[in-house]
């Protein structure tokens, strides 16, 4: 789909209020709706005075995590690795105790920044040196510990850990990452704009002076073994393809329908892992599987923002629908957060979603008849067919533990959410055939408060309910 010109026209609008208001050099941004690119302008200039497109590279900063991640996560897949792995059993020497889960979600305890120059400011080392200067117990004195914290504690983000984790990629596909990159994502995702070093055309990094309306060019280098970190440059053409494979219908297919990784480990990589907790403040921010998870009032989104000097970006994907948002501006500070989701809204406001028709579906084979109430002690329950393929148990009325469940294939369902998570679901039936209670992880459902025909845990007083 494109969107409306009525709507374009609000949506340049708001674009151009950012470049002119944060006095930004350039700034371009991209809506995905259905599973495609559906909008994209931008606004300032580039190169030789051009405004620039979706075709236009920008430096993604830590957006780069993203795609380390996924790589991690495919060897996880192939049975390469296991995420609850210390690292050191893949890379001896380089950092003791943590996992390989804790450095992807930010928990590992590992150090922010390298123990060397500013490495994003300063063309960067092999991994070797990086090994030395920075992995080490025995830091640097002027440059801390390698290690904050004990693994595992909490969250601390951590750019040299993402480092690590794009050496562990080289090491086990015995190639640099960049080219395990390009082999098992881009080329089969199609994102031919997307590269580890700026090509034509692309925008050129700038810091605007606080107080002047003067540029200052930002240095631009190969970050050598923090490139995993932050080192990708792209677009808002090729970041839509990216979105579309983390969120969506398409979620975890190249273009040609290929399945470059399984729906149900993205699912994983979008489970909280480590709470981003600023304190004061309320708990909306948290790291899954190297992405970065938002909760704005029980609405989900994820994805990831990114900064280097002379560059920002954000891109955010609601876990609901798959609609995304990607901006990106070549300045090293003042593009606003605000800016997605407002054009978000925009979209919203002006063309909003159609709800899906409903369509009849037959449950799963049998369960017809375990469908309806439901009692857990006396606090009633509804089960009810979700589609064909799920059953979904809700606490009537709302607020106590509701779940989805899977089918197994022999008559037992597993749970999918919170509580009941991986939890085992049967349907006991009776000698004639009929179901008789609900199995939950050990919890008996009857049709009735504490029925006397089903076989209660503790049993239920003879004397039965009385005034």
């Amino acid at each position: 789909m494109r969107v409306k010109p009525s709507t374009d026209e609000l949506l340049r609008a708001r674009v151009i209020q950012e470049q002119s208001e944060s006095r930004l050099p350039s700034v371009v941004a991209g809506l995905v709706r259905d599973g495609a690119l559906a909008w994209s302008a931008g606004a300032g200039r580039v190169g030789a005075g051009s405004i620039p497109d979706a075709d236009v590279q920008y430096r993604c900063g830590s957006i780069t995590k993203t795609f380390v991640a996924v790589q991690i996560m495919r060897l996880r897949d192939e049975g390469r690795l296991a995420l609850t792995d210390r690292l050191e059993q893949h890379l001896p020497g380089a950092f003791d105790g943590a996992t390989i889960a804790e450095l992807l979600a930010h928990a590992a305890g590992l150090r922010a920044e390298t123990a060397g120059p500013w490495w994003e400011r300063t063309a960067g080392g092999d991994f070797a040196d990086l090994q030395a200067r920075s992995l080490q117990p025995e830091d640097l004195a002027e440059a801390g510990p390698a290690r904050l914290t004990r693994p595992g504690r909490r969250f601390h983000y951590s750019n040299v850990g993402f480092a690590v984790l794009g050496e562990l990629v080289s090491r086990l596909r015995g190639m640099p990452w960049e080219q395990s990159l390009q082999d098992e994502l881009l080329t089969p995702l199609a994102m031919t704009r997307t590269t580890s070093r700026p090509q034509a055309p692309h925008a050129a990094g700038f810091a605007v002076h606080p107080y002047a309306d003067v540029l200052l060019p930002e240095p631009e280098h190969d970050a050598g073994a923090m490139a995993p970190a932050g080192q990708l440059w792209t677009t808002v053409a090729d970041l839509a393809k990216w979105m579309i494979f983390l969120g969506g219908p398409a979620a975890g297919k190249a273009h040609d329908g290929t399945i470059l990784l399984d729906p149900a480990t993205l699912s994983e990589m979008l489970e909280p892992q480590a709470v981003d907790d600023r304190r004061g403040a309320a708990w909306t921010g948290a790291h899954g599987l190297g992405l970065q998870i938002w909760n704005s009032n029980g609405a989900r989104s994820f994805g990831h923002g990114g900064s280097m000097p002379g560059f920002l970006a954000i891109m955010r994907i609601d876990e609901a629908t798959g609609d995304a948002q990607i901006v990106m501006a070549n300045s090293t500070s003042g593009l606003r957060p605000s800016l997605a989701s407002d054009l978000a809204q925009i979209l919203e406001d002006s063309e909003p979603r159609r709800a899906s028709e409903w369509v009849p579906a037959a449950p799963a084979e049998g369960i017809l008849e375990s469908l309806g109430t439901w009692f857990w002690g006396p606090s009633a329950f509804v089960l009810r067919a979700n589609g064909s393929s799920e059953l979904v148990l809700e606490a009537a009325p709302p607020g106590g533990r509701s779940a989805r469940f899977r089918p197994n294939g022999d008559g037992t369902w597993t749970g999918l959410d919170a509580y009941y998570s991986g939890e085992l679901l049967r349907v006991v039936r009776g000698a004639d055939g009929k179901p008789s209670h609900l199995n939950l992880a050990s919890f008996i459902f009857s049709r009735t408060p504490y029925a006397f025909e089903v076989d209660i845990p503790g049993g239920v007083d003879p004397l039965g309910w009385r005034a």
